[in-house]
């Protein structure tokens, strides 16, 4: 069973976590969009609250599970869909295999797939054994800081290492990590005719501005924005600037389907 958060209401937001975090990695969105937004965040499966997969999960797997929600969840409307890092991959696959359901797509810190270039392949394939190795705590205690900027505080810090080390586990992690390695959308990304917006943290040294301007540069139409003084996990660490604009974004896809 997929453990889903839901809250607020209005133009329904699907939002999917990264590769170390889980729907509690929302909670800045929850507490300030719930009042203009109806909020849902999963628990990837085989992640936090989440039931593990029977099988080994790819990504069309983790976009069709994902598209369930939206069906279950919004029927034939659809939602909004904002995926941060390995979500924004999640987020762009289903966009590709289930664009019906897609209201506007919006990719915070994230890539094509770490398969467009083959030593991050690589050592996205390692972190299973890693993971095995060092266990969930001392994994997001060595991880989860390199995810902010070098400005962030203590008490944020500690709370994206207590996220991750209480939402990953093998072997969905694992499963995750290879989902990535295998994935490139580069040659996808023209396919995708629904409103996007890309946002990036200027101090993101995780993936990073050029990567998120090669999916800005490649979806026709795509927004693309930089978050001031952010990291990798940009929605958590300036979250006024980030709601601001994923709100407006929104209302302003909703505004422009129904002049149609």
């Amino acid at each position: 069973m997929t453990h889903v958060v839901e809250s607020g209401s209005g133009p329904a937001l699907l939002m999917l976590h990264g590769i170390g975090g889980s729907a509690d990695s929302f909670a800045p969105q929850f507490d300030e969009l719930s009042d203009s937004l109806r909020l849902l965040a999963w628990d990837a499966p085989g992640y936090g609250r989440s039931e593990d997969p029977g099988r080994p999960f790819d990504l069309d797997d983790y976009a069709d599970a994902a598209a369930d929600v939206i069906r279950d969840r919004c029927g034939d409307a659809g939602a909004h869909v904002l995926g941060m890092s390995w979500g924004g991959v999640i987020a762009t696959r289903i966009a590709l295999r289930h664009p019906d359901l897609v209201r506007s797509l919006l990719l915070g810190s994230s890539t094509v797939g770490s398969g467009a270039d083959g030593e991050t392949a690589g050592r996205m394939r390692t972190r299973a054994a890693t993971l095995a190795q060092q266990g969930a705590e001392a994994f997001a205690g060595e991880r989860a800081p390199r995810l902010l900027s070098g400005t962030a505080g203590a008490e944020l810090t500690a709370k994206a290492t207590a996220i991750m080390a209480a939402s990953i586990r093998l072997p969905g992690y694992g499963y995750a990590a290879d989902s990535m390695a295998a994935t490139d959308h580069t040659a996808d990304l023209a396919k995708i005719d629904i409103p996007t917006l890309v946002l990036s943290g200027d101090e993101d040294t995780v993936t990073g501005i050029p990567a998120s301007q090669v999916l800005a540069g490649g979806i026709p139409g795509a927004v693309f924005v930089t978050v001031r003084g952010a990291g990798h996990l940009a929605n958590q660490e300036r979250p006024d600037a980030f709601n601001a604009w994923v709100e407006s974004f929104i209302f302003i896809t909703e505004r422009l389907r129904n002049h149609l």
